[in-house]
């Protein structure tokens, strides 16, 4: 299978570099997946989570808003703000879920699609 290069970049640095399976952007239209071969698309981001699925294991980012430019090789992704949710021991996969959860609720007044999005980010939690 063909991999894509996806890029993750915020104000702050970058956030994630390099071959991946697929990713899920949450799109202001609906979330949308992305394979290699995609057709050219550029679009905006919404408060949610970013899916990368590299080797079978799914690494999440929680953003606030951003802009996704995607090539049928390579997934760039500029966002405002992020929080990865990843790491090797609980607590420190504990302080991203919380940390990821108010960067989602001081982004949107959404309640119901935020508390979609953070029911999403806790169920990862036991993947890890």
């Amino acid at each position: 299978m063909e991999k894509l290069v996806a890029s993750i970049v915020t104000p702050y640095g970058e956030i994630f570099s390099g071959e991946v399976d697929s990713v899920t952007l949450p799109g202001v239209e609906g979330e949308f997946g992305v394979l290699y071969g995609h057709v050219n698309l550029l679009s905006l981001l919404k408060a949610g989570v970013i899916e990368l699925d590299h080797n079978g294991q799914k690494e999440l980012v929680a953003i606030d808003w951003g802009y996704a430019e995607i090539a049928s090789s390579k997934v760039d992704i500029i966002i405002n703000g992020a929080v990865s949710i990843s790491g090797k021991d609980e607590n420190s996969i504990s302080n991203a879920i919380s940390n990821a959860k108010k960067l989602l609720e001081e982004a949107s007044d959404d309640r119901i699609a935020i508390s979609s999005v953070v029911s999403k980010i806790e169920q990862t939690k036991n993947r890890f």
